[in-house]
């Protein structure tokens, strides 16, 4: 169970094999932040998207103190734009390919291809200091469809005038003594039913909803996790996810079917950091490309990323009604189109 949580917070797991390789893109320097931000943007988005998606399953709240309990998950598929990106070589300083501009797979592409990098950083003597390094290239096939999967336990707890609140929790959880991860959000939703006369004797509901979340989550980097040209001290890579969701809400609810529709704004926050102290090794060359000697460099919390999404949303989906044990599922319309089922157990 905590490794499935974790690979659902962070599948594209910083210490797959794979990503011993991203860490090594801190021999480009200045240029290393530009380039994490281009490989691993679609996956942060995909995940922002999954943390907003599977509040709800009806428009209607609970009774006072009714309550459910909810297991479900969510898939936000990547878009074809999000598993490319394009290499311009004239917005980086230091990084060369040999291909020069070209497109370049995403953490979430189907292309496995490994991109060789070369890096050239000018001295203050003239001479350069120079080095390469390899980019993985997607890992869409290691997964079962490509899409950033999202896990949640939600608590529902009916209030007082048709209002309930709904409450998202996974404590700190540790696998394999370098990953940590915990997550928690709150949701509050209205019936506005109840303001419209007879349509409150309908079996349909209207409601208006907003709700908060934030994951963090933590890998330790080692020197397993580099090459040989680089080397660490209180390594540490680690995400923090700020997310949002504004919805209005409509459902029809019968007795053994409930279909429900949904429509609003996301908006997240995502910050990504490594932190710690590293000596990188290079290879010192002339102006004429000749090899001169070594030199180590120390550098300390070399890359600080914030990503952004925001825009809106739609939401269709139903849920079979029995007794106390509903099962739901539901296709959201966004940036990266998300699906999202679950099962709950409800009373009142």
């Amino acid at each position: 169970m905590k490794k499935s949580i974790l690979f659902c917070f962070l599948f594209f797991a910083i210490n797959s094999t794979k990503s011993q390789d991203i860490g090594n893109i801190l021999l480009a320097g200045e240029d290393a932040s530009l380039l994490a931000e281009n490989y691993l943007n679609p996956a942060i988005t995909g995940l922002m998207s999954g943390m907003n998606s599977g509040w709800y399953s009806t428009a209607k709240t609970h009774k006072k103190f009714g309550f459910d309990i909810t297991i479900g998950m969510s898939a936000s598929f990547t878009p074809s734009k999000g598993q490319m990106f394009e290499f311009v070589s004239s917005q980086y300083n230091y990084l060369s390919v040999s291909e020069g501009d070209s497109e370049l797979p995403t953490i979430l592409s189907d292309n496995e291809s490994v991109t060789i990098f070369d890096v050239s950083i000018p001295t203050l003597s003239g001479d350069f200091k120079v080095g390469s390094f390899s980019m993985p290239g997607g890992v869409a096939n290691d997964l079962p469809i490509n899409a950033v999967p999202t896990t949640f336990v939600q608590f529902a707890l009916g209030l007082p005038f048709k209002t309930e609140v709904n409450l998202r929790c996974v404590p700190n959880v540790n696998y394999d003594s370098k990953v940590k991860g915990s997550s928690m959000g709150i949701g509050i939703q209205h019936d506005l039913t109840q303001y419209f006369g007879l349509l409150g004797k309908l079996p349909f509901s209207i409601a208006v909803m907003g709700a908060y979340s934030k994951a963090n989550i933590e890998y330790a980097i080692n020197n397993s996790n580099l090459s040989s040209g680089i080397s660490v001290t209180n390594g540490l890579a680690s995400f923090k996810l700020d997310t949002w969701t504004v919805q209005a809400l409509g459902s029809l609810d019968l007795k053994i079917l409930t279909f429900y529709a949904g429509l609003g704004y996301n908006s997240g926050t995502s910050n990504f950091d490594v932190d710690g102290d590293y000596t990188l090794s290079y290879d010192v060359e002339d102006s004429n490309q000749n090899v001169v000697g070594t030199l180590t460099e120390n550098i300390s919390d070399p890359i600080n990323l914030v990503f952004s999404s925001t825009g809106t949303r739609a939401t269709i989906g139903a849920r079979l009604n029995l007794l106390f044990f509903k099962i739901f599922a539901d296709y959201t319309i966004q940036e990266y189109n998300t699906a999202s089922a679950g099962i709950a157990f409800s009373f009142r």
